[in-house]
């Protein structure tokens, strides 16, 4: 007897196709483990730190960079800062633990990373120090909407949004050098703790938002450089100001 295969049977075997080969995809992406970071942070701002010799930034989130200032009450007060202190105070002395996203034009793993069982990009934004960074992703909507209602952090005044704020640095720092010396200072990415020298040839670094950030200007041709982090400061040779 001749077999009939009707258009409804050729639906039917092409959607068990479809599906088989689903199966056998998602089956070997299980098996494609995920690349994960642990270990030891050493914060270098609001949204990214260092394990080992990995530079980490959190996936999903924005906080405001370093020496990013922010207003509350008619008066400044160092945002930057705040949001790496708070990233600090999240991670404290427990392993931090991160499953790779992504790699960032500057080459940093861009990873969610939790501290013990905190979320710290959730945390983060829902302490109202970095904002949900929606040019990549929408998993932080909630814990921003949250922070910003009860006005926790930057959403307690008036803030640039942290990418404007780059954008507007990186033309400021472009200008800058184009104006000065060869000699003049050039700032690496993610840089923002100064090695200064002082007057008795001791290297000291300053971190944004400290007393004396600000006066201080970073000559290379004196040997004075930026550092990103406190321990790349350190190992370097530079120490913190006393006191």
């Amino acid at each position: 007897m001749r077999r009939i295969v009707t258009p409804t049977m050729r639906l039917h075997t092409r959607f068990c196709l479809f599906a088989l080969a689903a199966l056998v995809l998602s089956a070997e992406a299980a098996c494609i483990p995920q690349e994960r970071i642990s270990g030891r942070a050493e914060v270098t701002d609001g949204d990214s730190f260092e394990i080992g010799a990995t530079r980490v930034r959190l996936w999903g989130v924005d906080a405001p960079e370093g020496r990013q200032s922010c207003t509350r009450e008619g008066r400044s007060w160092a945002c930057g800062s705040e949001a790496a202190r708070k990233l600090r105070s999240l991670i404290g002395d427990r392993t931090v633990t991160c499953t790779k996203r992504d790699v960032d034009n500057y080459g940093r793993a861009v990873a969610v990373c939790r501290s013990g069982a905190a979320d710290l990009g959730a945390e983060m934004v829902r302490s109202g120090f970095a904002t949900a960074y929606r040019r990549y992703s929408n998993d932080y909507l909630d814990e921003e909407n949250d922070a910003r209602a009860a006005h926790r952090g930057i959403w307690a005044g008036e803030f640039t949004n942290p990418e404007d704020y780059r954008h507007d640095d990186q033309h400021d720092a472009t200008t800058q050098r184009r104006s000065e010396s060869p000699q003049a200072a050039s700032r690496c990415d993610g840089c923002y703790i100064k090695g200064n020298i002082n007057a008795q040839g001791e290297r000291i670094y300053h971190l944004p938002g400290s007393s004396s950030y600000e006066d201080t200007v970073i000559d290379e041709s004196k040997g004075e450089r930026w550092f990103r982090t406190e321990n790349e400061a350190r190992a370097a040779g530079w120490r913190a100001p006393r006191g």
